[in-house]
């Protein structure tokens, strides 16, 4: 059997960093990790190829070796899957396909010959059971969730890990908590459900062994979803792993609670952890209590997201308006409170609600659903009818990202971090890849770019303030390149 394994491509979209990526020379930030995990799944004696349809092209040389084609894709990359399927059916290939996209709207893909849905863990093995036996079913579902100490290590020598700028690692699946308008819990459920720490030393070997250096990113919902066992196991584990290894740098998600624990902040620190995305959603009160975002509550946001700023880790944030309790005044709310808390990396989008949540399942017997989510965070679409008039929520949502991003605020957000920002002891060092990032990003924004002035008071502010962290201050410059191009500023 030859199994081509094909991820479609992303649009130009927030989290892409497709206009960043110019700077470093690198095609995409994040690899399959699905794939390259199912890839390991799939019997040893088969054939394995892997397409990335965000580093590289799927040629008719590709197709014609390929006797099955395996498509995992999540929603935001729907129109290049369906390109995808396809092509692979106009070249006689029978079509398997699974990931979140077809988990949430099987219904929709009649050209794929075989769904594979939910967690592989569970229902890839009894897909290829039934192919040994010919009897193969179109669709495999189950409701249970997967021991995810039985995971393998990924296949990473399927892909060229040089056109990736970072590589992802799963420690866990689940979050404890149930915001309304999040489908995590209805996918992987509320348990968080963890790896040995073994695993987890052993897959940093793997892809230390395979010649990665650089960043990896825990793809985890909630990090620190179980945290006795983070501070027992993993992170000490960590922490030893990394004594004798150069060049690794960890990110990840977590909930804002993270702040409460200084001991937790400060061992992620020591383990090399210098990043978390955080979902901020609101500083609105009563927004927060209408979509179950109990942690979030009673607490000064802000006040958490310097505190965890101080122990050096950035925080980005994700943030959204449209609430049915949201009035107007919430987009300048939304502005402060992104200004004033320093979160330099701000994903603002408007309300969606995602298939399985407990925010679709209201808004159907309200009759307010309308049409499909598109997977992208700042397209200013939303599969949602707002209380708010659409016309001043679409106005409001387009004035918070002109009020964030324009290279004014923006550059002045970054020196609001970096005031606050203590620089963790483990760091990539300036070599001549990022020397040259330097070089470019001086000559395209720093020459050619509206927001040169910027630039080159950043520089200077950095080198006097802070000049260990100027590889991050042009970081976040490069950065904000990209998010000004996607929010077409």
């Amino acid at each position: 059997m030859k199994a081509l394994l094909i991820y479609p491509s992303f649009p130009d979209t927030f989290w892409s960093f497709r206009h960043s990526l110019k700077f470093i020379r690198k095609k995409s930030a994040f690899p399959p990790l699905g794939l390259l995990t199912v890839g390991s799944m799939l019997p040893t004696e088969w054939s394995k190829r892997v397409i990335d349809l965000n580093v590289e092209k799927l040629s008719d040389e590709d197709l014609a070796w390929a006797d099955y084609a395996f498509i995992s894709a999540m929603v935001v990359q729907r129109k290049s899957a369906r390109q995808t399927i396809a092509r692979c059916k106009e070249a006689g290939l029978k079509v398997v396909a699974g990931g979140p996209l077809f988990t949430s709207e099987y219904e929709r893909f009649d050209e794929v010959d075989h769904f594979v849905l939910n967690e592989a863990e569970l229902t890839l093995p009894a897909f290829l059971a039934d192919y040994t036996h010919g009897n193969l079913q179109r669709l495999y579902t189950t409701p249970e969730y997967a021991d995810i100490q039985q995971t393998p290590i990924p296949m990473w020598e399927l892909i060229n890990l040089k056109r990736y700028a970072s590589m992802s690692i799963q420690f866990s699946r689940g979050c404890p908590f149930n915001c309304d308008f999040c489908n995590v819990t209805a996918l992987f459920g509320h348990r968080p459900r963890i790896k040995t720490a073994a695993q987890i030393i052993a897959e940093l070997d793997s892809l230390y062994n395979h010649g990665w250096r650089g960043q990896a990113f825990f793809v985890d919902d909630n990090f620190i979803g179980n945290k006795k066992y983070l501070m027992k196991e993993l992170l000490p584990a960590l922490i030893d792993w990394q004594k004798d290894k150069k060049g690794f740098l960890f990110n990840t998600e977590a909930s804002i609670n993270l702040a409460d624990n200084e001991d937790l902040m400060h061992t992620m620190v020591e383990a090399g952890f210098d990043t978390v995305f955080i979902g901020i959603e609101t500083p609105d009160e009563e927004s927060l209590a209408e979509c179950n975002k109990k942690q979030n509550k009673n607490r000064n946001l802000i006040e958490s997201v310097k505190s965890i700023q101080r122990t050096g880790l950035q925080v980005q944030g994700g943030f959204i308006v449209g609430f049915d309790s949201d009035g107007p005044s919430i987009f300048q709310k939304q502005i402060d409170f992104i200004q004033n808390s320093g979160i330099v990396t701000a994903m603002v989008g408007l309300l969606q609600a995602p298939p399985g949540t407990k925010l679709y399942e209201r808004l159907k017997k309200e009759g307010r659903l309308s049409g499909l989510l598109s997977g992208d965070n700042v397209d200013g679409t939303t599969n949602i009818i707002p209380k708010m008039d659409m016309r001043q929520l679409l106005k409001g949502y387009e004035n918070i990202l002109n009020n964030i991003y324009r290279p004014r605020p923006y550059y002045k957000r970054i020196k609001t971090f970096l005031r606050e920002y203590k620089a963790p002891k483990i760091s990539i060092k300036l070599d001549l890849q990022r020397f040259l990032a330097f070089f470019r990003t001086s000559i395209r924004i720093g020459i050619f770019g509206k927001e040169r002035i910027q630039y080159w008071n950043l520089v200077v502010w950095t080198l006097y303030r802070c000049p260990k962290l100027l590889p991050l201050a042009i970081t976040l410059a490069i950065h904000g390149y990209h998010f000004r191009k996607v929010c077409k500023l």
